[in-house]
């Protein structure tokens, strides 16, 4: 069953904010990030209004792998969660991503966060992402880009990151992702 944005579905599309985390650890990793930006910026119904800088962030789950560049992109958007879930796979497809191994090695990986203060479960989509709140190398960028941040069910992202330990998370001040 699919949770449907009924205020979309209204006519009276409201505008909300929406965290993505961007992560890649194959190929140009800067280049991935750089593309898969620009074409969640080129999508129509979405805008987006912040980059947090680039992170270096030790794997996660499965250890054996290259390190990863992470970064979150806030958007601004009227388009429905689900059309906003597509568009990231959409994006991930474009760039070669393959799923073979899970947490494994990956041209690009666009996780939708948050939209607003959405909750939805169904079998296609969970909001917000529910590992969001455990992972530092989501958090601190969120947290750089968008210091007031609140995950919903969570509670403040500042919080959170407070909580972990974010030594795997180094932040690249010589790599930079622009809109």
């Amino acid at each position: 069953m699919i949770d449907l944005d009924l205020d979309t579905l209204s006519g009276m599309a409201p505008l909300r904010l929406v965290t993505y985390s961007l992560g890649s650890n194959l190929g140009d990793r800067v280049e991935y990030l750089q593309g898969a930006t620009a074409l969640l910026n080129a999508t129509p119904g979405m805008k987006v209004t912040g980059i947090s800088s680039v992170y270096e962030t030790d794997p996660v789950e499965l250890t054996d792998q290259p390190d990863f560049l992470n970064l979150v992109v806030q958007v601004e958007s009227t388009l429905a969660s689900m059309v906003m879930l597509e568009r990231a796979q959409a994006i991930e497809d474009a760039f070669d991503r393959i799923r073979t191994v899970r947490f494994g090695p990956r041209t690009i990986d666009v996780d939708l966060i948050a939209v607003a203060d959405r909750v939805i479960a169904n079998d296609v989509l969970t909001l917000p992402h529910p590992r969001a709140h455990e992972r530092a190398f989501v958090l601190v960028p969120w947290l750089e880009v968008d210091p007031a941040a609140e995950l919903v069910g969570h509670g403040r992202v500042a919080d959170l990151v407070a909580g972990l330990d974010t030594t795997g998370v180094r932040r690249r001040d010589d790599l930079l992702v622009e809109i």
